[in-house]
């Protein structure tokens, strides 16, 4: 009987994440814009695309998630590349390792018979960290971000060139799936925001940018651009297709299409949006299954183009998730899971969404829905250890300034610093960070004494320092602005003056850097050490006889990060509505796993972490952001 039980196990392991490519390759052979349709191998198409992102995805999984796509009826996926996803460092490139192999998700797709549209900004927003701008640009002080100038520029062209290397081989013109490539991003939507430039600059950046594109290899595959359609004015480029997003009216499309691309189309919605993006604090928004059905629909009968943004959303692991910003919150943080309310969910199941979409877009050619990968739980997980993180940072050397320094002064790019400042005298008064970039908890003597963060404009609280007292501000990056004018000011850490009452607090200031790119390594010797109220890390070590995806419930904590077998899978926050973190089955093994949480607030001491079987997404505890 186990026997059989172990042979329908891997028959469906087999089914969910077959090596094997399970559908006849389609050919690659052409793929033109002439006489306003798309063609492929000369015959007129119409791209029904989704939008899913490679980075965002276990790469175990690629295969699952475009065979997902396919079984939905789709013939081509679209897909940002992120700059800063593969410049790990100033000229330091990773387009091999793990979730950055580029060519072997464009080898799936291709083996799946896929078209596929390529993104490669330089800016993408995409709710991901800086709109994947690399941080370390900012420590040129001469460069001016998403602008015309010679170190940008410089910059950009070195992307491109490494890009060509890894894709030139996937493009249609050299037999692979590639069929069209996009020139910059969203930028009309720029030129509304930067009033301050005027339209002759801005359009001479983004022609620059096109031209690089072609200069480095691209010439010869169709080109297009990517805005809402009443911002073609300062989006759309010579030589490009301009592409619609956000409208869902067919007769505004064609007669803006027409105005910017001599008369004719073909037509194509770039980015339609069957759900929306998500913040810390902020209401899950849903977007219902007929509305979108019936968007796809009149697309489909007035022979519009279209691609699904977000098909599949996925994850923002690590510190990759971005963020955005409003008149009543400084910045609003993209929350880990990507899941958009999209047709395939962020663990790659079909919802009520995918089966509607399903009915009106597959043919006799249409390939089943792949099983499910197997989900499991894990009985509660044992927190066994517990370290103040005061004590951890002690191992770190700190960098010594007479004012605090931001996070790229210190060569940081994500993660945390820990500010200390001793005091030879008592002083008392309001604190202040104006300069806050974006979260702080405060202590005074080890005790906390107040939470601060940009979200709930909260810069100020109250210190009572006494005699050698010693003040701790433990500063938290929680992701760079994506999207807007702000964009070009994405410093981190504390970036301005500290004052307390109206005096400037300078002198021997220690910034001890917690990076955190690595799972923290902790002495299994160590004793634990934990006070409540006190940044901690906590450690366990857990079982599991047999993977499968599952749900690490997050509600009794505060606010941090998740490692599990090194891997970080992102931030938590109590405030919800997410209040769970994916954790894939193909980042556990069979036997002994470790699981190591960053938890900055600590309000309460963990004993023990539980699982569930599905996330939770909606659960919005706004009043735990407060204190």
């Amino acid at each position: 009987m186990k026997l059989i039980k172990n042979i329908i196990l891997a028959l469906s392991l087999i089914g969910a994440n077959s090596i094997n490519a399970q559908q006849k390759p389609i050919k690659y052979e052409s793929f033109k814009i002439e006489g306003g349709e798309f063609k492929l191998n000369g015959q007129a198409v119409k791209l029904h695309s989704g939008e899913i992102h490679y980075a965002r995805i276990p790469h175990d999984y690629w295969r699952h998630r475009l065979k997902m796509v396919k079984a939905m009826g789709l013939n081509t996926i679209a897909t940002y590349v992120f700059w800063n996803y593969h410049e790990i460092a100033p000229g330091k490139w990773d387009f091999q390792t793990g979730n950055r192999n580029l060519a072997e998700f464009l080898k799936i797709a291709k083996e799946e018979g896929l078209m596929v549209i390529l993104r490669p900004g330089p800016y993408v927003c995409a709710e991901w960290e800086f709109g994947g701008y690399p941080w370390f640009l900012q420590n040129d002080k001469d460069m001016k971000i998403r602008e015309y100038n010679t170190p940008f520029l410089n910059s950009t062209k070195a992307y491109f060139t490494e890009l060509y290397k890894v894709v030139k081989p996937y493009l249609i013109v050299n037999g692979g799936p590639i069929v069209m490539v996009q020139g910059e991003n969203e930028f009309g939507s720029f030129v509304s925001q930067r009033e301050d430039i005027k339209l002759e600059d801005h359009k001479k950046y983004s022609s620059s940018v096109f031209d690089q594109l072609k200069e480095v290899g691209f010439k010869g595959m169709e080109f297009f651009t990517s805005d809402g359609d009443w911002l073609f004015e300062g989006g759309a480029l010579p030589g490009a297709l301009p592409t619609a997003n956000g409208d869902e009216n067919p007769d505004n499309i064609k007669k803006e299409v027409k105005k910017f691309h001599n008369g004719e189309g073909p037509f194509m919605v770039a980015e339609y949006y069957p759900g929306w993006l998500d913040h810390w604090a902020e209401p899950f928004p849903r977007k219902a299954t007929e509305r979108v059905k019936n968007h796809i629909e009149k697309f489909m009968n007035n022979d519009i183009s279209f691609n699904i943004y977000m098909v599949h959303g996925g994850t923002n692991f690590g510190f990759t998730s971005g963020a955005n910003y409003d008149e009543e919150h400084d910045i609003q943080p993209s929350m880990t899971s990507y899941d958009y309310d999209a047709p395939i969910t962020e663990a790659g199941w079909e919802t009520e969404k995918y089966l509607k979409l399903r009915e009106l877009l597959k043919d006799a050619s249409t390939p089943p829905i792949p099983s499910k990968i197997p989900v499991i739980q894990i009985p509660g997980i044992k927190l066994s250890q517990a370290i103040d993180l005061e004590n951890f940072k002690k191992h770190i050397k700190p960098v010594i300034n007479d004012s605090p320094l931001a996070f790229e002064e210190l060569n940081q790019g994500h993660g945390y610093v820990w500010y200390s400042k001793n005091f030879n005298q008592p002083i008392k008064g309001t604190l202040k960070l104006d300069g806050l970039r974006d979260y702080a908890i405060v202590y005074v003597n080890g005790k906390k004494v107040g939470e601060l963060n940009r979200y709930y404009k909260k810069y100020e609280c109250e210190v009572n320092i006494p005699f050698n007292g010693k003040l701790d501000i433990l500063v938290e990056n929680i992701g760079r602005i994506n999207y807007g004018a702000a964009i070009n000011k994405n410093t981190k850490g504390i970036i301005s003056p500290v004052f307390i009452n109206d005096r400037k607090i300078t002198g021997d200031w220690e910034m001890y850097g917690l990076p955190f790119e690595k799972a923290p390594l902790i002495d299994a010797k160590q004793k634990s050490d934990l006070k409540e109220n006190r940044p901690a890390i906590y450690k366990g070590n857990f079982n599991v006889s047999n993977v499968g995806d599952t749900f690490l419930d997050m509600r009794p904590f505060g606010k941090g990060i998740v490692f599990v077998n090194g891997i970080n899978l992102g931030r938590y926050w109590s405030v919800g509505p997410q209040q769970t973190l994916y954790l894939p089955g193909c980042y556990l093994k069979k036997g002994n796993n470790e699981i190591i949480i960053i938890e900055q607030k600590n309000n309460k001491i963990i004993k023990e972490l539980n699982t569930l079987a599905e996330p939770i997404l909606d659960k919005l505890n706004p009043e735990n952001g407060l204190n």
